[in-house]
């Protein structure tokens, strides 16, 4: 049978669990007889009358305990445990870049990145993320996978590679929907953003669990979204959507973002398609569609990554001279009659040309 680690494996306890394993063998345990024939390369096959003969000694009931928790070698298993400890701690970012462009410090002052075991939690301005991450040792450079649990990437996951020295951390990952770096740089357009960080403190931090993921959400009856409907011709009004904005506001369940943090968010429009980042984070990537006979006029967005890839979104846009206002509601959910304050669940956004 299969043992999957703890959130936070402890190489101590792991050790007891092979030495208990190895005393049951002894004693003729059939349970634990049965852990070396199915975990242990060299006792596959064997009887359980030929496996009670064998001569394990403890480094074989180690290769059991690594093996059955999936891991090639106790080598890899005690390796994979010591990054996970040598990782736990709070750490804060030096430097930020994204496709090949540094984000300023003022930016990353105030966030940091709190480890404890498999568990981890980014606080930023525009929010925290809270998820659980596996590592690979084995290979060169060591991999990072992470599933974000709660906060603005909810049900997403990234792939990363990562090294440490000391108290120095270095994160090449790919943003959501993004593939994985293979070394530490980044470029335009490459999707990917480059961490580093300093380790604060070494000490377990507080209340890092992984989040709690959402409850599902109901089916809604609702037609499937016809991809087509996003190709259309580019009109007058999608080209005045062109190019690069500057957020003015912005507000996301229920909670705006804070005013120091405005400056660092883009809405990029191209043709049929938008992209919204915060500090580097993709927060949309959608092609749009616009009824230009409502008023206001209706905004209908088909998520192109997330959690929400492939689902329709509907919404209502207005023009106030030279700025634009958004108000989306999530899919399944009815567009809304007016641009007004959001409620809980809406998205609320206005933008200003930039230059």
């Amino acid at each position: 049978m299969s043992a999957p680690l703890p959130s936070r494996p402890n190489l101590d306890h792991l050790r007891r669990q092979a030495k208990a394993l190895l005393a049951a063998w002894k004693s003729g345990d059939h349970e634990a007889t049965q852990e070396f024939i199915t975990h242990l390369p060299a006792a596959n096959g064997l009887s359980l009358a030929a496996a009670r003969r064998a001569t394990f000694k403890l480094a074989d009931a180690q290769s059991v305990v690594a093996r059955r928790s999936g891991f090639a070698s106790w080598k890899a298993l005690t390796r994979h445990v010591e990054a996970l400890r040598d990782l736990e701690g709070e750490w804060r970012f030096d430097a930020l870049e994204v496709d090949g462009q540094e984000i300023p410090a003022v930016a990353i002052a105030r966030s940091r990145m709190l480890f404890d075991g498999d568990r981890f939690r980014m606080e930023s301005p525009e929010g925290n993320y809270d998820g659980t991450f596996v590592i690979d040792t084995t290979t060169t450079p060591m991999r990072l996978d992470i599933t974000f649990v709660e906060g603005p990437e909810a049900g997403n996951t990234a792939a990363a590679i990562w090294t440490r020295d000391g108290d120095a951390l270095v994160i090449c990952l790919g943003l959501v929907g993004s593939t994985r770096p293979t070394a530490f740089v980044t470029s335009p357009g490459s999707g990917h953003a480059l961490e580093r960080l300093t380790r604060v403190s070494a000490a377990r931090p507080e209340h890092v669990d992984g989040g709690t993921a959402p409850p599902p959400r109901p089916q809604v009856d609702a037609p499937p979204a016809d991809p087509s409907r996003f190709d259309g011709p580019i009109t007058p009004m999608l080209q005045r959507l062109e190019g690069e904005w500057a957020a003015v506001r912005l507000v996301t369940r229920g909670e705006p973002v804070r005013e120091e943090w405005l400056p660092y968010g883009s809405r990029v429009g191209k043709g049929n398609t938008v992209k919204v980042t915060f500090g580097g984070q993709v927060m949309l990537h959608a092609k749009i569609a616009l009824d230009e006979t409502t008023t206001p006029v209706a905004v209908d967005y088909l998520h192109l990554a997330g959690a929400q890839k492939g689902n329709v979104s509907l919404g209502v846009m207005a023009w106030d001279g030279e700025e634009v206002t958004f108000l989306m509601a999530p899919p399944g959910e009815p567009r809304p009659t007016a641009v007004a304050e959001p409620t809980a669940r809406q998205t609320f956004s206005r933008w200003r040309r930039k230059g």
